[in-house]
């Protein structure tokens, strides 16, 4: 059976990107698909329902250190078909975020800092104009994010925390829009609490911005903040407010082996799920209602006895995808571990890696997403 012009159209929408450069290569019709506007939207609408496919994995490291970065695809997925050359070029810069499609990226460099947006998939680009107190300081790592404005593929900006406001627990924000071309900055800070925040991992939710507070004993049991917490920034008006940790993962959140974080879950990153990493054992629980602040535990687990190849692992690194798996790497290997239906504590070997220290994980799908106004080809 021929398929005419619209079938192929609509066929080919729902494909990665990946898919569609295959057959570029031999159909005519094909070729000419990625770059059309209309073509390349609609399948970047279709591809932001979907799951991520990859993740970049990076040693975790200050930003300005030099480091290979990696691409992986989950189990059962196919790879990225993000080509060799363009990790080579990645690799001379450090990626700080991403979004179905695009990835954030800041340049290696002591002295000087470029930003920029980058689809990998179709070798485009976009600079962003560097915040002034980012060339101020170069040398500090910088704590932005990529974010969805709006259901509208075209429509995404750039969120950055600045440094506190002397001293206190205030930090200035600021977003970048590709359409407006500037930075802005909020007129509200970010009121953080009297703890250190891990801010080197944002959840976006409920039209907020959620970061998890460190752990360490160094507060009274007289301070309000002495036990971990999450603290969330509306990106609308400003308002800061704090989310509690299950009474659970609080418990023993001292030790010196505790280790918290947070990331999306749900369809439309519509809750939030929480890690801990305690005395080699893995706790996850799901935000269940947000405004209650009601948590479910999902699982519990003790690392020597979840399939890993190593007799004794070291945990280097976690991060969770999809709602689906636990992404977690050992000081040889990165592996998933399911969360959900009948994957559920099936653990499956993703590869081997060479960093033998502390990794993070950037999810990442290949999509024809584009960068924005002004993007060119990538040098590779």
């Amino acid at each position: 059976m021929t398929l005419c012009p619209k079938d192929l159209f609509d066929v080919f929408s729902y494909l990665p990107a990946k898919a569609i450069y295959k057959f570029k290569c031999v159909n005519k019709s094909v070729s000419r698909l990625p770059a059309e506007t209309y073509f390349a939207r609609k399948q970047t609408e279709n591809s932001m329902r979907m799951d991520d496919t990859c993740f970049f994995l990076q040693q975790d490291t200050s930003q300005w250190y030099n480091v290979q970065v990696q691409l992986y695809p989950l189990p059962e997925k196919e790879s990225s078909g993000v080509s060799k050359d363009v990790l080579r070029l990645l690799s001379h810069s450090r990626v700080l975020s991403s979004t179905k499609g695009l990835i954030l990226c800041r340049t290696i460099d002591m002295m000087t800092v470029k930003l920029f947006i980058c689809n990998p998939a179709t070798k485009s680009w976009l600079s962003i104009p560097t915040p002034e107190k980012v060339e101020e300081k170069p040398y500090n790592d910088l704590t932005m994010a990529l974010l969805e404005s709006s259901d509208d593929c075209d429509d995404y900006m750039v969120f950055y925390i600045e440094g506190p406001i002397d001293w206190s627990s205030n930090y200035l924000c600021k977003f970048y829009k590709p359409k407006e071309g500037v930075w802005k900055t909020k007129e509200t800070a970010f009121f953080a609490g009297a703890r250190n925040m891990k801010l080197n991992m944002p959840v976006h939710c409920n039209g907020a911005i959620h970061f998890i507070s460190d752990c360490s004993p160094y507060l009274t049991k007289e301070n309000c903040f002495f036990r971990p917490y999450i603290m969330s920034y509306n990106l609308e008006n400003g308002t800061s407010t704090m989310l509690r940790v299950p009474k659970e993962a609080r418990r023993g959140s001292h030790d010196l082996s505790c280790d918290m974080s947070i990331f999306s879950w749900g369809k439309n990153q519509s809750s939030i799920c929480l890690v801990r990493l305690r005395k080699s054992v893995f706790t996850i629980w799901i935000l269940k209602d947000y405004h209650s602040n009601r948590w479910l535990r999902i699982l519990k687990v003790r690392t020597k006895v979840m399939g890993l190849r190593e007799e004794d692992p070291k945990i280097t690194g976690f991060t969770v995808m999809n709602s689906d798996f636990l992404i977690l790497a050992t000081m040889v290997r990165a592996y998933s571990y399911g969360l959900t239906q009948e994957n559920y504590m099936k653990v499956q070997e993703i590869c081997q890696h060479e960093y033998e220290s502390k990794v993070c994980f950037t999810s990442y799908s290949d999509t024809l997403r584009p960068c924005g106004l002004g993007a060119t080809g990538m040098p590779c």
